[in-house]
């Protein structure tokens, strides 16, 4: 009886302990991001932005104008990164005749946010960016490059009118997928069947379920042509999930799996591929002149 008793109390201990390390890992996951950015370098020629997003956060980015007539591009990093992520962009562009404005989304970066969101509140940044940048590029054409949570907040974000030409990289089709991939990536396979419980968290920290972050459920209705590129060793949202979100998604698109690139910056992986391909993309939907199109 005593035996029993011990096991069952070195039982509920070892409960108790894995639940408190997965309340923990919650905590570490939707903590904020946020670091001192500092200056734009000086060849981007760019302008500090201080917006308010209609979540109430305060969104802090960069602008850079442009050659008329050759478009504009907002550039959206990754989760737990800020706008220095999508620098090599960001120059890129502006060499090449693009407006280009980064963000930090919020709680990341310079933003304002007490947590994140995985898209929610970081779709209201980008819907506040888009509104931001046709305001400063009125004549221009506007196009999105966003790169896993980047592409996320774009797509949960819904904004209108929707942007003329969007690059999502990266990006996880749902939630559910990109737990349990981080999950396995870190802990092992075995932890798979855990992301139940960093799940359940969602309601309680961040005021949604996971069925609000569904990328995959929203593809549909970007109404915009689509570029879409992934890794093709990327672990972090592996490939047949990239697959899927390319299904889901309406014409016109294209899809670029970029051979041995991991869950990595992929310009910085493939810089020349990356120009060549992302390039003529942008150019064909944005350049007024190789769209055929009018300005705004």
């Amino acid at each position: 009886m005593i035996r029993n008793r011990t096991v069952v109390i070195a039982l509920a201990a070892l409960l108790g302990v894995g639940l408190l390390a997965v309340w923990l890992a919650g905590s570490s996951l939707s903590a904020p991001a946020r670091a001192p950015v500092g200056a734009a370098p000086s060849e981007l020629a760019a302008q500090d932005l201080t917006l308010g997003s209609d979540a109430g956060d305060t969104v802090r980015g960069w602008f850079s104008p442009s050659q008329p007539g050759q478009g504009a591009v907002l550039l959206l990093h990754g989760v737990r990164g800020n706008r220095t992520e999508m620098l090599s962009r960001a120059l890129w562009l502006h060499r090449a005749g693009y407006a280009v404005m980064l963000i930090d989304l919020p709680a990341h970066g310079e933003s304002g946010g007490e947590q994140i969101t995985y898209g929610i509140r970081e779709g209201a940044g980008v819907r506040a960016a888009l509104a931001e940048l046709r305001k400063r590029a009125p004549e221009e054409r506007i196009g999105v490059i966003g790169v896993s949570l980047g592409a996320a907040a774009l797509v949960l974000g819904r904004p209108q009118p929707a942007p003329d030409a969007v690059v999502l990289e990266s990006m996880f089709p749902t939630i559910e997928d990109a737990v349990a991939d981080r999950l396995e990536l870190h802990v092992g396979s075995w932890a798979r069947p855990l992301s139940p419980l960093l799940l359940a968290q969602l309601p309680l920290r961040l005021g949604v379920s996971a069925d609000a972050l569904r990328p995959i459920d929203h593809i549909a209705q970007l109404h915009t042509p689509l570029l879409l590129i992934a890794g093709e060793q990327d672990r972090h949202t592996r490939l047949p999930e990239s697959e899927r979100l390319f299904a889901a998604a309406a014409e016109p698109k294209q899809f670029w799996p970029v051979p041995g690139a991991a869950h990595v910056n992929l310009h910085d992986f493939a810089p020349l591929a990356y120009e060549t391909r992302v390039g003529a993309f942008l150019a064909q939907h944005l350049h007024r002149v190789t769209a055929g199109l009018p300005s705004r």
